[in-house]
This record gives C-alpha cells, sequence and structure tokens, in this order.
C-alpha cells in the first residue's frame, strides 16, 4: 500500500478560518495549491496501490477457481472409482460365499444348507 497515511489533518488543503489581506491571497493561493496537489499525490498513490491489490486479488481467485475445478474433477473420479470397488467387493464377497457353499456342498455336507 502507498507509504502516505491518508488522515483527516493531512488531506485538509484548505484552512480558510482566518482572514486574508489582499496583500497575502496571492501567498495563501499558492499554499493552498501545494497542499491540493500533495493530497492529490497521495490520493493518487492509494487509488493505484488498491488498484494493484485488486488486480492480485482478481488473479488470485482465476487461479483458486481453477484449482477448485480440479479438485471437483478429481473428487468425482474418486467417488466413481470406490464405487466400483464397492460393488467389486460386493460380487466378490457374494462369489466367495457360493464357492464356500459349492465346496460344502461337494463334501457331501449340508452346512451350506443351514447358512
Amino acid at each position: 500500500m502507498a507509504e502516505t497515511k491518508l488522515t483527516n489533518e493531512f488531506i485538509r488543503a484548505f484552512d480558510g478560518h482566518e482572514k486574508v489581506k489582499m496583500t497575502k491571497t496571492a501567498e495563501k493561493l499558492t499554499e493552498f495549491g501545494e497542499k491540493q496537489n500533495d493530497v492529490n499525490e497521495a490520493l493518487a498513490l492509494n487509488i493505484n496501490s488498491l488498484i494493484k491489490r485488486v488486480c492480485a486479488l482478481e488473479d488470485q481467485q482465476e487461479k483458486n477457481a481453477e484449482i477448485m475445478r480440479r479438485i471437483a474433477n478429481e473428487l468425482a473420479s474418486f467417488k466413481k472409482e470406490l464405487d466400483r470397488v464397492r460393488l467389486t467387493e460386493k460380487l466378490n464377497s457374494g462369489a466367495i460365499e457360493r464357492l464356500s457353499n459349492a465346496m460344502t456342498l461337494a463334501e457331501g455336507g449340508s452346512e451350506a444348507n443351514e447358512n
């Protein structure tokens, strides 16, 4: 951010509470112009600093959005793979149970019918 702190005191360019004599008008006008230039410069520095910060935040937001899209895609792929593994596990468990029952029946036992 800009180095100049914008306080109310700093940005006050005109202090017109005193009466100005005709001979001092040019001097007071010059003083006012110099103060106003300082205020304008400080404001411009602060505005430019804010613009840079906003642009940096926008760039970061775009990067974060792309990262989130990639994470969402990976998560969807992971869910599909997990569902596939669960289904395979269920199918394998059923196949193992059927094979076990078949072996028990082949050995002549009746335990397979009880299960």
